[in-house]
């Protein structure tokens, strides 16, 4: 998935072989440790190809690899941690690094505190320039993302009803698919939707709509209302700055798109994921910025939770406004500089 993306942005992109050691079956180990050998060499030959002058890595197995090439090679590397809680990977590799980026002051005591004495220095969560431009004007956004979609979102007069984004990551999210779907007659009266279903479920949504339109309650006015898409590239920035209200996991970037485009969140956090989303989930909550629906409870409580808030008005306004307090749209500059930093003193 990250190739395509990457390679989409016109950025050149190098694979290596790698594999999770944690939480598997003794061969499979064995075999992933084969691949994080074989994953260093490539990594090498790559820096002797390349020659950087500085590394940048967001955690996970995928760069164990790299930042020991970086290592060896006498490359500083600055590591980002995008989540409050730090996985076992970054934690191992935060002993490699110069520098560990974070999201909060809360987790720098994970890294022996802020830089100089520690290695953390909080920059906030990155963002991108689209995202923080769209986010300016909600209206224009709405116009913008439907001249993008070739659908329109604006309601007769241009007296817009209220635009729920869902979303459920880059490859889509089931559960979440398929309480949308259940809840599209709950839904639809009081909002548009834009739903990213993602590639691996997109084959299953006209079935799933279909099966609501033969409900006894389908108003045929709701069908105008419903705009299902496999995936969004260059709308999303759009998507996230237009949408009044967005029904999501709780990945990291919650902290930095809902933030910047002062987006109050339904979080429905993903069991068992390699780092706690409830741990960021609960976040926006404590601050007024989101609501957390449990997996195993978005068939029961989606829709009237999408519903509740919708037809809240001062509650909706509240949360856009204690998400946007969150804000941190120097982000991406801060860790730029970080790097600037780290590559300059490499060369003296």
């Amino acid at each position: 998935m990250e190739q395509a993306l990457v390679q989409r942005a016109g950025i050149d992109y190098r694979g290596i072989s790698t594999g999770q050691l944690r939480g598997k079956n003794p061969l499979t180990t064995v075999a992933n440790a084969g691949k994080m050998i074989a994953g260093f060499g490539q990594s090498r030959t790559i820096l002797d190809e390349f020659r950087p002058d500085v590394c940048l890595a967001t955690g996970g197995y995928v760069c164990v690899p790299v930042v020991l090439a970086c290592r060896q090679r006498g490359v500083p590397v600055l590591i980002y941690l995008p989540d409050l809680v730090p996985g076992s990977a970054i934690r191992w590799l935060s002993r490699l690094a110069q520098r560990v980026a974070v999201s909060f002051a809360d987790a720098a005591p994970y890294f022996g505190g802020l830089a100089p004495q520690g290695k953390a220095v909080v920059t906030g969560y990155p963002v991108r320039a689209e995202l923080v431009a769209a986010a300016q004007d909600r209206r224009a956004a709405r116009r913008r993302l439907a001249e993008m979609l070739r659908r329109p979102l604006a309601g007769p007069n241009d007296s817009d009803p209220p635009l729920l984004l869902v979303w459920g990551g880059s490859q889509g999210a089931r559960s979440i698919n398929l309480a949308t779907w259940a809840a599209l007659p709950q839904i639809l009266p009081h909002a548009q939707v834009v739903h990213v279903v993602g590639q691996r479920d997109w084959p299953m949504t006209e079935a799933h709509v279909q099966e609501q339109m033969a409900a006894p309650e389908w108003q045929p006015s709701w069908a105008d209302r419903y705009h299902p898409v496999d995936y969004l590239h260059e709308a999303m920035p759009w998507a996230l700055a237009a949408a009044d209200l967005t029904v999501a996991r709780a990945g990291a970037s919650i902290f930095g798109e809902f933030a910047v485009a002062g987006l109050p969140s339904i979080l429905a956090p993903l069991p068992f994921a390699g780092v706690n989303q409830l741990q960021n989930a609960q976040i926006l909550e404590r601050s007024g910025a989101a609501v957390i629906v449990a997996d195993a409870q978005l068939a029961a409580q989606l829709g009237p939770t999408v519903a509740a808030l919708l037809t809240d008005r001062d509650r909706l306004l509240h949360m856009e406004r204690a998400v946007r307090s969150l804000a941190q749209p120097e982000a991406a500059r801060r860790i730029a500089h970080e790097l600037e930093r780290l590559a300059a003193n490499q060369t003296h």
